[in-house]
């Protein structure tokens, strides 16, 4: 890990923390491992991700579209629920490796609210531990401080 003193916000601050060769975190579409970079792709999806998580969980919850627009990690996901289940409909522009049309084969995608949140909880866990580990001043803490609650929460 990279030292970091101070970041406009969650993303900047993870996209300073991490050097180039960390590990991936890995996304797995209907057994197709998706690399996520710590130093590019997270940083880009907080913004859209601590919300969705937030969103999900609610009971009223029915669906919403995610445009993830990384360079290396582009999609759009159009997701509803069905109960205790997500429904995702995907349409993926850029992935790491260039294996969009295999993605877009498999474009549907049916998974249980509490693993599709804990599974994505498991990341911010570990960037909130690494910025953790320092201390951070953040010009804007509302992401930080949103996936801190998400991790503090009953789920």
């Amino acid at each position: 890990m990279l030292k970091v003193e101070s970041a406009e916000d969650m993303a900047d601050a993870v996209g300073q923390l991490y050097p180039l060769e960390t590990e991936h975190a890995v996304l797995v579409w209907n057994r197709v491992p998706v690399l996520l970079e710590y130093r590019y792709d997270i940083p880009v999806l907080l913004d859209d991700l601590v919300p969705l998580l937030e969103q999900v969980q609610r009971p009223e919850f029915s669906g919403t579209r995610v445009y993830w627009g990384s360079d290396t990690f582009s999609a759009e996901w159009q997701i509803r629920r069905d109960g205790a289940l997500l429904d995702i409909h995907s349409r993926w522009m850029a992935v790491s490796g260039g294996y969009e049309s295999l993605l877009n084969d498999r474009s549907q995608l049916t998974v249980e609210i509490n693993s599709f949140v804990a599974e994505w909880l498991k990341v911010l866990r570990r960037i909130t531990y690494d910025l953790g580990a320092q201390p951070v001043h953040f010009e804007d803490d509302d992401i930080v401080l949103r996936a801190k609650a998400l991790l503090t929460s009953p789920h």
